[in-house]
């Protein structure tokens, strides 16, 4: 059955009301200007900036190859033992790693990822962007703390481009960063690090560190 025309009335009413506001002849009124956005303001434009930093790289950002460790004539990592990279970088130390062992538990290891193994289960991914996937493994030592490492295949040899101890709370993968989430000592937030590859180094390289709102790994 149609509906009365009071009723219709009523409802146009209602719905002009919610939607913008109405005058008092039933057409729509404006809510008002809205405020235009604005670029940052620049302060003390005349201040002479600071000039770029230039540093010597530290060991963990040099590309370092692994000569013990089996070679890779097709550049493909995912054909080298992820346990036999890892025992070959702990050969070329000239220290142990830590006071728990863990090199000793290393080279006893029969597969990475093994219960018993603090060699982490491999993970890939191609972090320099040429399209091969670069090796990243993570090396347990004691309740906490991680071994960070990460190889590339350069020539058909093994070659370590990130090197990072970390104690983290997560380690992701986003697009060719790695991300890694640390307790900071200051409730509420954690410590977030990206590292990304750096072309003029050939290494991974710690681009980002800053506070983050801590959230849930679940």
């Amino acid at each position: 059955m149609p509906r009365s025309l009071p009723a219709v009335a009523l409802a146009l009413a209602a719905t002009c009301a919610l939607v913008s506001g109405c005058d008092g002849t039933g057409e729509p009124k404006s809510a008002g200007r809205t405020a235009g956005a604005s670029a940052p303001a620049l302060l003390w434009p005349g201040r002479t900036p600071a000039p770029e930093q230039t540093y010597e790289p530290n060991s963990a950002e040099r590309p370092t190859p692994l000569k013990s460790a089996p070679r890779v004539p097709s550049g493909d990592l995912h054909r080298v033992s992820a346990l036999a990279v890892a025992q070959a970088k702990v050969a070329s130390m000239t220290g142990e790693l830590d006071e728990d062992g863990t090199n000793r538990k290393i080279g006893e290891c029969r597969a990475a990822g093994q219960k018993g193994c603090p060699v982490l289960a491999p993970q890939y991914r191609d972090l320099n962007g040429d399209g091969k996937d670069e090796l990243l493994l993570g090396i347990e030592s004691g309740k906490t703390f991680l071994f960070l490492w990460g190889f590339t295949a350069k020539d058909g040899v093994v070659t370590q481009i990130m090197d990072a101890g970390v104690t983290p709370l997560s380690v992701e993968l986003s697009g060719h960063d790695v991300i890694i989430r640390e307790p900071a000592g200051r409730g509420g937030y954690s410590l977030r690090r990206v590292y990304s590859w750096d072309d003029h180094l050939q290494a991974m390289n710690e681009r980002v560190i800053e506070y983050d709102a801590t959230r849930t790994t679940r």
